[in-house]
């Protein structure tokens, strides 16, 4: 019998290999067909079902005894019990790679199942690969860091580079909560949607971005009849992160030394790592520095109350 593989070599070989499947049809117009919808409710596109089967065929061959979760098959598990869950996103930024944006990432992390429910904190190695250009983006939980990653000192609310999403989000309440952010940063810094969480989270290691701030999780939670308006939005889903957009991101900023918690502050650790829909979606922010981090959550925090009050 074959040894069972490395999760965290396996992490970066499907993830490799889901680029190169993916990567021939980057920009095309057959891959905008619509095929659906996901586990988590959001629309699946022909580009997203052939990239999800290309996943099962490669694992079924690959590591027959991994089970996997991607976004729009839920849980596959093997026959038997399985040892490791890989957490799989085969395309992150749907949007972007059907218009040939670079903003469009694979995402895969790894995990042991162990006796109970997996968790955030239980990932051990993720990968992420931009689709378009081949960067690749990986970390595993033992490692002892990144050395050569410099995330910026930048602290200066008014100087933020910082990107923010509104795929499936209202956009008036989006504003609202993040307005202050928004026009504090217009003019001095820059301010971005480019629609990948993947690769919103990788700037920030890259150095090109001094922040992520996704708080959608939080209005649905904070501001009376805001589910409603996100249903609304979505086609009659709720819409935001799923543990499946965030895992692998999540270590790999972590590693490299910036800081991540929901958008109360919290850490994402124990937030369960299997699941989509409204009960398991988390909000996000990520920040270079804990002085610029304090500040984001300061202004999210006054955002929510403005929402509320309006």
């Amino acid at each position: 019998m074959p040894s069972a593989p490395d999760p965290i070599e396996l992490t970066t070989e499907l993830a490799l290999a889901l680029r190169e499947q993916v990567l021939p049809g980057l920009g095309s117009h057959a891959g905008r067909v619509h095929a659906g919808a996901g586990e988590g409710g959001d629309m699946t596109f022909a580009i997203d079902e052939e990239a999800e089967a290309f996943t099962a065929e490669f694992l079924a061959e690959r590591a027959p005894g991994v089970a996997f979760y991607s976004e729009d098959q839920g849980l596959v598990e093997p026959s038997g019990t399985p040892d490791w869950v890989l957490v799989v996103d085969p395309i992150d930024g749907t949007r972007p790679a059907m218009a040939g944006l670079e903003s469009a990432c694979v995402s895969v992390a790894a995990a042991p199942v162990g006796d109970g429910d997996p968790t955030m904190g239980d990932v051990v190695a993720g990968c992420v690969i931009e689709i378009k250009t081949g960067a690749r983006f990986s970390a595993a939980r033992a490692d002892a860091g990144e050395p050569d990653v410099r995330l910026s000192p930048n602290a200066d609310l008014s100087r933020m580079f910082w990107t923010y999403g509104f795929r499936g989000r209202p956009a008036v309440a989006t504003v609202t909560v993040l307005e202050e952010l928004i026009d504090i940063s217009s003019v001095g810094g820059g301010t971005f949607d480019l629609g990948s969480a993947t690769f919103d989270m990788t700037r920030i290691v890259t150095g090109q971005l001094d922040a992520y701030v996704e708080p959608g999780p939080r209005l649905v939670a904070d501001v009376p009849g805001m589910r409603a308006e996100f249903e609304r939005v979505g086609n009659g889903a709720v819409l935001n992160n799923s543990p499946y957009d965030l895992a692998a991101a999540v270590l790999i900023c972590e590693r490299a030394g910036a800081v991540v918690t929901d958008a109360y502050g919290n850490s994402l650790s124990d937030r369960p790592l299997l699941g989509s829909g409204a009960d398991y979606q988390m909000s996000c922010v990520t920040s270079a520095n804990q002085d610029l981090h304090s500040k984001i959550l300061k202004s999210i925090d006054q955002g929510i109350e403005r929402l509320r009050s309006g």
